[in-house]
């Protein structure tokens, strides 16, 4: 019998970086809620985003996401690396693990999702299989499992323009040994981060910031996470009713065309739920 002819590492690569690009195709069927709230936002009882997030529930089907929130973007981080002598290989989505066993080498791969509406709703997953196509499919599925809302404003001494696009003050994440601190920069400045942190930022709706990094920066997963605790620690901050206005801050997705006057409206339903709890 004539050996198969084992595949050259280029080759290898090269097959991985297809099915990254090639398209998945899946049979279109009918969404069926199974879970409450996935049966009320199918009724229409629920139609607010904002709503899911601010009561708490927990989604686990992503019809749910889907349907509200329908210009829904998602995008895959460079989290891997090709092989490359002296570390010069190209950055991949997916990262490469192997487990040494006695058949062989096992290798599985991992990647991470962000997906956003660029207008203050945000959300990660990690996914991890023996294939790139599930791992690829489980992390935006996670992603969209894991959305939150986010606050934006004008928080630049600089700038005071009265739109949200920046943040409201400086946050800071932890992740290992990275640590990232956002600040809020002037109008035109720019992503003035990581590239992959960058990417979360703009789906999350936010176009003008500087950082600062420290630490092992360059482990993408340690960033990436630090960055998103970061995103999350805007909602745990407690904020005071006169800053609502002074900053500009808008929560959650609001629509993307937001005038000054769509500010007080804003502000009083802050004020309202304030008073209800």
């Amino acid at each position: 019998m004539a050996k198969k002819k084992r595949k050259s590492k280029e080759e290898e690569e090269g097959a991985v970086e297809e099915l990254v690009d090639a398209p998945l195709v899946i049979e279109e069927k009918q969404w069926q809620p199974k879970t409450e709230l996935g049966k009320k936002v199918a009724s229409g009882e629920i139609t607010d985003i904002n709503q899911v997030l601010d009561e708490g529930y927990a989604i686990r089907e992503e019809g749910i996401v889907e349907v509200l929130i329908p210009d829904l973007e998602s995008d895959l981080l460079l989290i891997g690396q090709a092989k490359g002598k002296y570390g010069g290989g190209k950055r991949r989505v997916f990262r490469q693990t192997q487990k040494k066993t006695k058949e062989g080498n096992k290798p599985r791969f991992s990647t991470y999702a962000v997906v956003g509406n660029r207008d203050g709703v945000i959300g990660l997953g990690y996914g991890k299989s023996k294939e790139t196509v599930p791992a690829r499919e489980k992390a935006k599925r996670n992603a969209r499992y894991n959305v939150f809302k986010i606050r934006r404003g004008c928080g630049s001494w600089e700038c005071g323009c009265g739109e949200p696009h920046s943040l409201p003050f400086a946050i800071e994440g932890k992740n290992g040994s990275a640590i990232i601190r956002l600040i809020p920069a002037p109008k035109g400045t720019g992503l003035k981060v990581d590239k992959e942190v960058a990417k979360i930022l703009s789906l999350a709706g936010i176009k003008d910031v500087w950082s600062e990094t420290y630490g092992q920066s360059k482990t993408k997963m340690n960033i990436i996470k630090a960055a998103e605790k970061a995103l999350r620690s805007l909602m745990q901050t407690k904020v005071q009713d006169i800053h609502y206005e002074r900053l500009s801050i808008v929560e959650g997705s609001v629509g993307k065309n937001v005038s000054k006057k769509d500010f007080e409206d804003i502000k009083d339903k802050a004020e309202d739920k304030k008073d209800d709890k």
